[in-house]
């Protein structure tokens, strides 16, 4: 039997099997089997899915929505408000702000008994098609050091670790597309187990600069300072910074060189803290610096550590070639802490309690919008140089117009700054949407 006579066979049972009884559909399909030589899979998928103008195609019941609009509306403006956090992260946010929530939205029982019940797919189904819009690329450099590498221990993990007060640094550029030059760095600071996090803002790598960041940080934690883990460069690797944790009975370790994996925790801050809220513009003045270290010693410091639970990876379960993660309960920083036994000698408990006493007289949504505000502030005080400008004007020249037009329709899209090399051994030229 040749191709051509079995088709014009399909489409003659076509019409029969479609309007037929399961159990005709069933004889129906044996004959066709037969006398084709089919597997029955295959001839079924031809009769229904063959592509034959014939063929009815069975349309996709949709299951009735539970949630209104309304409800929706009000999970993206948490969601907008709380700095667009993980579904996971977002149904605990619901739950820990809701006395400001009811007063914010004026909702009613009804209303909170909604949010209460979302779960976390429903969220992201809700917030997919906004989600789309708010894509970022990452973009940072560090300079490695040596001075007293071989005196310091290399550390890859913290399993062992189960009180507060080990820390893991991190310098965050602000370069933009060019490291030349004097620019403001970040220096970030998180904790093992209580995911607290400190940031300040400093003019270059300088040590001095490194040192008094650090002091005035290590008095902010509501715990002792145990430990410190640094990456590779120089501006951690030197006698002052060595000298102020042997002193202070500090334990100063680094990770091993080119593995951002021994740093997981500071490299996981360095985005929420850090580059999703800054970006990767330049910032190299005395201006931008005052106003990221207001941001980062007020407002954002006490709404990250209070009002932002965050999770921790429990476990990993292979099954077959898939690893399914296995994360706790999402949790607040200062919560974390609060949950600690009470021999966990490192906890300031009068810190906490002085915490707890702020963070009920504190507005989530009265600090989410100050800190936007500070960040409009930032991000108008970005800075290109003008000899930078105009090399990249003139770099321009090596790129073709459909290629700029491309590259313009990719910025607009994902809402990015997109960096090309136009010849080898270039500086990167920006290129943006319009």
């Amino acid at each position: 039997m040749n191709r051509a006579f079995r088709m014009r066979y399909i489409r003659s049972v076509q019409e029969r099997y479609l309007q037929a009884t399961k159990a005709q559909k069933g004889r129906i399909l044996d004959e066709l089997c037969k006398t084709c030589r089919l597997n029955r899979k295959y001839a079924i998928s031809k009769i229904r899915q063959g592509g034959f103008d014939t063929v009815a195609v069975k349309k996709k019941r949709r299951k009735a929505r539970l949630y209104s609009p309304y409800i929706l509306a009000i999970v993206q403006r948490i969601w907008e408000a709380a700095g667009y956090p993980w579904s996971v992260r977002l149904k605990e946010i619901l739950q820990l702000w809701r006395p400001w929530i009811g007063k914010r939205f004026h909702l009613s029982r009804e209303d909170e008994a909604w949010l209460g019940r979302i779960s976390p797919r429903t969220i992201d189904r809700a917030l997919r098609e906004v989600k789309a819009k708010r894509r970022r690329r990452i973009y940072g450099r560090t300079k490695p050091g040596t001075l007293l590498r071989h005196k310091i221990p290399i550390r890859t993990d913290f399993r062992e670790v189960t009180e507060p007060g080990w820390i893991e640094r991190f310098l965050v550029s602000h370069s933009g597309p060019a490291a030349s030059g004097e620019f403001i760095q970040s220096l970030n600071l998180t904790d093992i187990v209580s995911t607290w996090t400190e940031t300040r803002a400093m003019m270059g790598k300088y040590e001095q600069n490194v040192l008094d960041n650090l002091e005035e940080m290590r008095r902010g934690f509501p715990f002792e300072l145990r430990g410190l883990d640094v990456d590779n460069g120089s501006e951690f690797i030197n006698d002052k910074v060595h000298k102020y944790c042997t002193q202070r009975n500090i334990d100063f370790t680094r990770s091993r060189p080119y593995k951002k994996d021994d740093n997981a925790h500071i490299e996981q801050k360095n985005w929420t803290h850090v580059r999703k809220l800054i970006g990767w513009d330049r910032y190299d003045t005395e201006e931008a610096l005052r106003a990221m270290n207001d941001l980062y010693a007020n407002e954002l410091r006490l709404y990250m550590n209070l009002f932002q639970p965050s999770v921790k990876l429990q476990k990993v379960i292979r099954r077959g070639s898939r690893r399914h993660r296995v994360y706790d309960r999402p949790q607040t920083p200062l919560d974390r802490l609060l949950a600690l036994p009470p021999t966990a000698s490192s906890v300031n408990r009068k810190k906490l309690d002085d915490l707890c006493a702020l963070r009920r007289q504190l507005n989530p949504f009265a600090l989410s919008s100050i800190i936007n505000a500070k960040l409009e502030k930032i991000w108008r005080l970005a800075h290109i140089r003008p000899d930078l400008a105009q090399k990249q004007t003139k770099d321009l020249r090596g790129i073709s117009s459909v290629e700029k037009q491309v590259l313009q329709a990719i910025s607009g899209k994902f809402g990015i700054k997109v960096y090309v090399r136009p010849k080898k051994n270039a500086d990167l030229v920006e290129i943006s949407h319009g």
